[in-house]
């Protein structure tokens, strides 16, 4: 298939699209992540860390404070702020990539945007703070959407999706109408489907195989599988593994970026997955 190529605006600069997968690099400043909570939340230790996953090759580093796993309970917006501005401090003008940051808090955001983030990540998809798209405006900022059913409060409770790629499209066409008649241009959105977001095993699967039936939405598309717990395995080197193959089907499936933990492991995935989906075109 033929990946679409665009030109992704963001604050201070544009991203070329869909010539090669971008590596969306996660670093996770929270005490509860599911997979690597506390890790990182102490500032010297963030900073340190958000630097190798440039030398290993990240194109966008994005940063969460509030953990979005199964479960979670809210996090009031001072505490998420508090977590991550001395990160951001030390980061401003450390980095020659984008810096985007995981949050549906429009107060986050703004304040996100101030000290040199280029790029809002919203869990939600404006549906937990439509005020958010406004901030985003304002800073000319990049805006990702990613798809969620129900709250991570309530995901275990979920009935199964009836039409699970049909919902999702139709679902993320709202959250694009709603982000552009906000005022936000088309140029600066991205959409995720959300894996693991309220979804099952079986319907993570079928997202990934079905990825392309998001063409229509024409704006690019970032997939997320990086230790999702529907790609768990009994060790952590054979989820990476995992992972790996989640990586090259949602390369294969047009993903224009993929957000993971392990930046050097996954870019090698993806150059094979980008080097078959050349060939795939001539």
């Amino acid at each position: 298939m033929n990946r679409k190529r665009y030109e992704w605006k963001l604050k201070n600069r544009s991203l070329q699209l869909g010539d090669r997968t971008l590596i969306v690099a996660i670093l996770n400043v929270t005490p509860d992540s599911f997979s690597d909570g506390g890790k990182y939340a102490e500032p010297d230790r963030a900073f340190a860390r958000a630097i190798e996953l440039e030398e290993q090759g990240a194109d966008i580093l994005d940063i969460g404070a509030e953990s979005t796993r199964p479960g979670a309970q809210r996090v009031p917006e001072a505490e998420e702020i508090r977590r991550l501005i001395p990160v951001l401090k030390r980061l401003r003008d450390k980095l020659s990539i984008p810096i985007s940051v995981d949050t549906y808090k429009s107060g986050v955001a703004e304040k996100a945007l101030d000290l040199g983030a280029e790029i809002i990540n919203d869990p939600s998809a404006l549906t937990f703070d439509p005020l958010l798209s406004k901030v985003v405006t304002q800073y000319d900022a990049g805006l990702i959407l990613n798809h969620m059913r129900g709250t991570p409060e309530t995901w275990a409770k979920l009935p199964p999706m009836r039409d699970v790629v049909g919902t999702i499209l139709k679902d993320l066409e709202t959250c694009v109408h709603r982000a552009t008649r906000a005022g936000v241009e088309r140029a600066r959105l991205v959409v995720d489907p959300g894996l693991g977001f309220g979804k099952r095993k079986e319907e993570n699967a079928e997202i990934l195989a079905w990825l392309k039936e998001l063409g229509p939405l024409d704006v690019p598309v970032m997939v997320g599988p990086s230790r999702k717990s529907f790609l768990a395995q009994k060790g952590e080197r054979e989820t990476e593994f995992a992972t790996a193959a989640a990586v090259a089907a949602a390369v294969l499936g047009g993903a224009h970026m993929v957000r993971v933990h392990d930046v050097k492991a996954m870019a090698a995935a993806a150059q094979v997955a980008d080097a078959v989906l050349r060939a795939q075109s001539t």
